[in-house]
């Protein structure tokens, strides 16, 4: 949650910090703030509401350091009081933080006892007193001080904290939530990603957990272990990102540019791990620990949101090609309920960013049992990536729009590639079958493209239902999964209520909400139960409700019952979450710009949940 972006050098610090807000946007974005110095004098500008409103009141953008904060409220409602920065009673301390202090209220009080003051609801203003206190009381340099303080503290946290009475430092720290330190001639970035500073320079450091550095003029960047103050050795890495991943490319929304990108990024996931001329899977992440998963009695997968999702579509693709037992779990109740793990578990740990809270507790939670854990994410040098034994990169690229829509479908391609090398390897598929699903995997971005011609007719069907108030979707086997995840989509940017359910499970209670003025909307593509779902439609189409039906290319039976249909291109049943997909993603997009929402930054969601 919340975006950190900070600047020191030899330019002016307002456009930087500026513009790395609004690239960070997506993290947060009910407040935001800036801190600029220049002369001896700290300028601090913060509002509630977007970075766009930030702008139209900073007067003062003079100087060559500077903090900014966009924030996705945790303590205290998003207000101006409580946007970020904070500056301390003294007001020399300056601190912007992305995270959660759990012991915020009892360090409060004390600090209150010796005589602090408060003014926001916040747990950052307690971090940034409890740091002068330290400072002060003990006569320490700002370092040191954040040394001190964080080992007081419990929670996370990214932080970057200013002393206008040392101004040619910065000191950043984190735990459990990103901070990337770019590196340039004479220059320092700091941001939650790199997106704020690409274009500046491509070598960055990113701080592991409980690590914090100094960020010094004219100096090398210090990096030191929280807890014991010992040196680490920086590692500094050359960036792989582009600026034209970063921009809207002619797009009106991020959200429709990543639906356009999935034929391209599909095929990057799978480009040089698929050869179905050779007829080989090769993962270098799997390859050197093939035999965990050949001897895995079960496969925990973990997740949240739109990677639970597919995680359940990872169920099917598991225990249908490799027949091993699969589990899914959400991540957030996974590490509360005391799970049983055995030493032959592989636990597949699943996020777009690589820095879920809850994933990685868990992640953490599996490790100590012993499970053998692999991670699948997007993010090189993501958390998560660095916690797992072992693990597989998508490579859907930056995805800016909060709502998920590309992470998905990389997502299954890895998961698809691991159950079929898998099953490959423990002699659980036949080999024309294999070559027969390695083949149509390398078909399927082409067939997207046909999926996302769908888009003007798909639109037109959003103009309809725009102003429904319910949605119901269902789908059957690999396609349950997918009713799920449409129906978050619609959730998410819309606003809308909608539940997706198995559709058998339809006569269990959800049938009763279906009336004339309910959209339902129907997976039924041709392979898998289709006479079943089929059968759900009549049910459905007795009652009165708008059915939308997502079917096979040439369908001509759910035609003549559906009151739209929208076509997808014939493949094989696994690989239909690939296409089936696209159109709800579509669908859920029109009807929320249809409704003027904001498509990008939804209401109360942030793309990266790094608190619980």
């Amino acid at each position: 949650m919340c975006g950190i972006v900070g600047y020191i050098g030899h330019r002016e610090a307002y456009p930087i910090i500026l513009k790395g807000l609004k690239r960070l946007e997506y993290r947060g974005y009910d407040s935001a703030g800036i801190m600029l110095y220049s002369q001896s004098d700290i300028q601090i500008c913060k509002t509630k509401g977007k970075v766009s409103d930030l702008e139209k009141k900073v007067v003062s953008t003079s100087g060559n350091i500077g903090l900014g904060h966009t924030r996705w409220a945790t303590h205290g409602s998003p207000n101006d009081i409580n946007s970020h920065p904070h500056i301390s009673n003294s007001g020399n301390l300056v601190i912007i933080h992305n995270g959660i202090i759990e012991n915020y209220d009892a360090i409060k009080k004390t600090l209150t006892n010796r005589g602090y003051h408060f003014h926001s609801e916040t747990d950052t203003e307690v971090l940034v007193n409890l740091i002068e206190d330290i400072q002060i009381n003990q006569k320490l340099k700002l370092g040191k001080a954040v040394q001190v303080a964080l080992n007081q503290v419990v929670g996370a946290y990214a932080i970057a904290v200013f002393d206008k009475q040392k101004p040619n430092e910065i000191v950043v720290a984190r735990l459990g939530s990103p901070l990337a330190i770019g590196i340039g001639e004479g220059e320092f970035f700091i941001a939650s990603d790199a997106s704020p500073f690409i274009e500046y320079t491509n070598n960055a450091l990113y701080l592991e957990d409980e690590e914090m550095a100094v960020i010094r003029l004219g100096k090398e960047v210090k990096v030191r272990k929280i807890e014991d103050d010992s040196l680490v050795t920086p590692y500094i890495q050359e960036l792989q990102l582009s600026l034209d991943q970063i921009e809207k490319g002619g797009y009106p929304h991020f959200m429709l540019k990543e639906i356009y990108e999935q034929p391209a990024v599909i095929t990057d996931t799978y480009r040089g791990r698929l050869l179905p001329g050779e007829g080989i899977i090769k993962m270098s992440g799997m390859e050197d620990h093939l035999q965990k998963f050949i001897n895995a009695k079960r496969i925990l997968i973990i997740g949240c949101g739109t990677s639970w999702h597919a995680g359940l579509v990872a169920e099917y693709l598991f225990e249908d090609f490799a027949r091993i037992p699969v589990e899914v779990e959400y991540a957030s109740e996974f590490r509360y309920r005391n799970p049983i793990i055995q030493n032959d578990d592989v636990v597949i740990a699943i996020s777009q960013s690589g820095e879920t809270a809850d994933t990685l507790a868990a992640i953490k939670l599996a490790k100590k049992k012993g499970a053998f854990v692999y991670g699948v994410c997007n993010v090189v040098g993501s958390s998560i990536a660095r916690e797992s034994d072992s693990g597989s990169y998508t490579h859907a690229g930056p995805e800016i729009g909060v709502a998920s829509t590309k992470a998905f479908t990389t997502q299954i391609t890895v998961l698809t590639l691991m159950a079929l090398r898998i099953a490959k390897a423990n002699g659980n598929i036949s080999e024309s079958n294999y070559h027969l699903h390695l083949q149509e995997l390398e078909r399927i971005p082409a067939k997207v493209e046909q999926a996302l011609a769908q888009n003007e007719h798909i639109a037109k069907v959003a103009e309809i239902f725009k102003n429904a108030t319910n949605f119901l979707y269902l789908g059957r086997g690999y396609n349950f999964p997918v009713a799920l995840e449409g129906a978050l989509k619609l959730k998410e940017i819309s606003y809308i209520h909608a539940e997706g359910y198995p559709a058998a499970e339809m006569k269990h209670g959800p049938i009763a909400l279906i009336d004339d003025q309910m959209p339902v909307v129907v997976i039924a593509t041709k392979h898998g139960h289709y006479e079943k779902v089929v059968s759900n439609i009549q049910e459905i189409k007795s009652r009165k409700a708008k059915i939308i039906g997502v079917v096979t290319k040439g369908d001509q039976h759910v035609r003549t019952l559906a009151d739209h249909v929208i076509e997808v291109p014939e493949t094989l049943e696994a690989f239909t979450p690939l296409l089936t997909t696209i159109p709800l993603q579509l669908l859920s997009y029109y009807i929320a710009v249809l409704r003027g929402c904001n498509v990008d930054q939804p209401r109360n969601l942030a793309k990266s949940v790094t608190v619980e």
